[in-house]
């Protein structure tokens, strides 16, 4: 009786999701596959097909209910500009609670970088003299304080924000919220950039010696350990959509790597100087990528194609910091003052080398500038510089609607910790980062070329031998220089392993053959050619002569009209 009594309380507390009710009606036009005669894959095929049309309907339904959009600032008339508009006038126009995004922190020990949380927050702030901070920054409660004493380079949170990592002037070190040092990557030496993968729980790193690193931070192992062979590494960033990091080099070359791969699977030549910025568009699938180098030039590059830049500008003030926000905004930190850019003027190709227009600037006079960070779901820019930091309100750059189960700004303690297990029982491979990420689940694809051997199985194109191939593509030159002595025995007796071996041998060392045989036979030559036709016409001078000999043909009668006869 008491179990009765608690199921109906449970039950009457409780409630399914609507993709999870088995008792739900399930959609129209539902294929029922009643041409499978096996009833336990017709009866799965159906479900199946059930769940996908029931979430493809309940994704229909979330549209309608998500009603928050993004606001942006609109001009009355043509003459106006929003760039124009201040951060005291946006801040009238915002409501008391979206004006304390707008904040200056005085520090010392700068220039200062910052990051965010994946929910937005909380906000760990870092200095290069070793100030280091985690804290709230809608409440203002401090979570840690830390002077260092060294130089440090980069922080970033890992799966939460119970735990930090800061690149040191050594090594990289992971703390707790509460300041604590847990571990010491000895791994990782002298590291500049840090980047961690939320999915795949991996820390990168990259550093003055060149080397990419990967390290798991629920087992502990180094997962992957990548010589780039560029020396020294300052700019790092990750795609969120496929996990691929962007690496930002001092000859001017942006490369893409993967933790399963030991070379670039991307390689491009982006700028003439030093790349010191990079930022991939999140609101676009990670489509559009943009740079900005020494050179004083931005770029925005087609992740697609690679066939060249769909927008370029020069700035003043060189180098400048890049980040994208997750809708669509690029915000440029350079010289004294940030700009933010918005679609799809960014992303439209554009022949002149002229700037986009421009959505919203602000001067900044505490040079140099040296980190630029949007809040997740928030209308912020951080900016970092040499007197601290400094937060704007950008209207319109931040995501309206956020998902719970991914990242929750209102989450609690219990949350927080199911949200972790949940994300460390759902945790992706490593081997599994490509640049195609749709490559999970599908079938390898039928070779287009393919060739049968002596007439009993077909073999794939790839594992032909070259020439193989090379006939197959119909790029092979079939004039190969073949001996008279290679013909065989003419007088049809049968020749043993050795004798075959010791004629075959035979005239290898003549220097045209030897010439020929260096020679690539898909490779058109005329010195190659010309050599050729010399032997064969030596070749038909002795079948001629051979045939004579056994009376096939009749010998030539000389005449007085061989000498215009021609060659």
């Amino acid at each position: 009786m008491d179990s009765l009594l608690i199921k109906a309380n449970v039950v009457q507390h409780t409630s399914l999701p609507k993709s999870l009710r088995p008792t739900s009606p399930p959609p129209e036009n539902v294929p029922k596959h009643k041409h499978i005669k096996d009833l336990k894959l017709r009866t799965k095929l159906n479900r199946q097909a059930t769940h996908a049309a029931r979430s493809k309907a309940l994704v229909e339904d979330a549209d309608l209910l998500l009603t928050g959009e993004a606001g942006k600032m609109q001009v009355e008339n043509e003459m106006e500009r929003t760039w124009r508009i201040g951060q005291d006038d946006i801040m009238q126009g915002a409501g008391q609670e979206a004006a304390k995004g707008r904040r200056e922190l005085k520090l010392d020990g700068g220039p200062y970088r910052s990051r965010y949380s994946r929910n937005g927050r909380h906000l760990a702030i870092i200095g290069s003299m070793g100030h280091v901070a985690t804290f709230d920054w809608q409440t203002g409660t401090m979570h840690a304080e830390l002077q260092l004493q060294e130089t440090c380079r980069d922080i970033t949170f890992l799966q939460d924000q119970s735990f930090f990592a800061v690149a040191q002037k050594k090594y990289v070190f992971i703390y707790d919220r509460d300041g604590v040092e847990l571990h010491r990557l000895k791994s990782h030496i002298e590291p500049t950039r840090l980047e961690f993968l939320p999915y795949h729980w991996l820390l990168a790193s990259v550093g003055n010696t060149g080397f990419l690193k990967y390290q798991d931070t629920s087992t502990g192992n180094v997962v992957a350990e990548h010589r780039t062979k560029l020396g020294a590494c300052h700019t790092l960033a990750q795609n969120k959509h496929n996990a691929v990091l962007h690496l930002g080099h001092s000859n001017g070359v942006v490369t893409l790597w993967t933790p399963n791969l030991p070379h670039p699977v991307v390689q491009l030549l982006a700028h003439i100087g030093p790349v010191v910025g990079l930022s991939v568009d999140p609101s676009s699938g990670g489509r559009y990528m943009a740079t900005s180098g020494q050179d004083s030039v931005v770029k925005v590059w087609d992740c697609r194609n690679w066939k060249g830049a769909v927008r370029e500008w020069t700035t003043r003030g060189g180098g400048a910091e890049l980040e994208w926000s997750a809708k669509g905004a690029l915000g440029v930190a350079v010289g004294g003052s940030v700009n933010v850019y918005t679609r799809p003027s960014i992303q439209t190709p554009h022949q002149a080398k002229a700037p986009p227009p421009l959505y919203l600037t602000h001067p900044i006079p505490h040079r140099p500038l040296t980190s630029v960070r949007f809040c997740p779901f928030q209308d912020i820019l951080t900016i970092g510089h040499n007197a601290g930091l400094s937060s704007i309100l950008v209207p319109g750059v931040g995501e309206p609607n956020f998902d719970s189960t991914e990242a929750d700004p209102f989450e609690n303690k219990k949350a927080r910790r199911e949200r972790e297990v949940k994300g460390l029982l759902d945790k992706i491979q490593p081997d599994m980062i490509a640049l195609d990420p749709d490559f999970v689940g599908s079938l390898a694809a039928p070779t287009k070329l393919t060739t049968a051997v002596n007439d009993t199985h077909d073999i794939a194109f790839s594992r032909l031998p070259r020439l193989e191939r090379l006939r197959v593509q119909g790029r092979a030159d079939e004039t190969e220089v073949v001996d008279d002595d290679d013909e065989g025995d003419k007088t049809g007796r049968t020749e043993s392993r050795a004798e075959k071996e010791k004629r075959k041998m035979r005239g290898k060392g003549k220097s045209l053959k030897r010439y020929l045989r260096k020679q690539r036979k898909n490779v058109v030559d005329p010195t190659a050619v010309a050599i050729r036709a010399k032997l064969e016409k030596q070749r038909e001078g002795k079948r001629v002569a051979r045939a004579i000999e056994k009376g096939q043909i009749e010998p030539h009668k000389p005449s007085a009209l061989d000498r215009f006869r021609r060659p």
